[in-house]
């Protein structure tokens, strides 16, 4: 009986592990438009605004690359959101 109970635990971690794997982020900085008031005018963040960036907190070094939106991820209300959000600033 212990032996099944250790084997379905088993097939449980497994199957939790796959979930995480297709539930991988897809990079578009476009999902930060919640936060956009925010980083340019420097109004408090919304909480989809955290959640966007949370979610986008993988992509945040491709977009510092990016000419387009790299001056805006890296400007200081942008800095300012990332810290009311506690979603800490990328290391690139």
């Amino acid at each position: 009986m212990k032996a099944s109970y250790a084997a379905i635990g088993t097939l449980l971690v497994l199957l939790m592990a796959e979930a995480e794997l297709t539930m991988a982020v897809t990079c578009n900085p476009f999902q930060l438009s919640p936060c956009a008031a925010a980083i340019t005018s420097g109004a408090p963040p919304s909480p989809l605004c955290c959640t966007r960036l949370k979610e986008q907190k993988p992509c945040l070094c491709q977009y510092l690359k990016d000419p387009r939106f790299g001056s805006y991820v890296n400007s200081p209300n942008a800095k300012k959101v990332a810290s009311t959000c506690r979603a800490s600033n990328p290391k690139c």
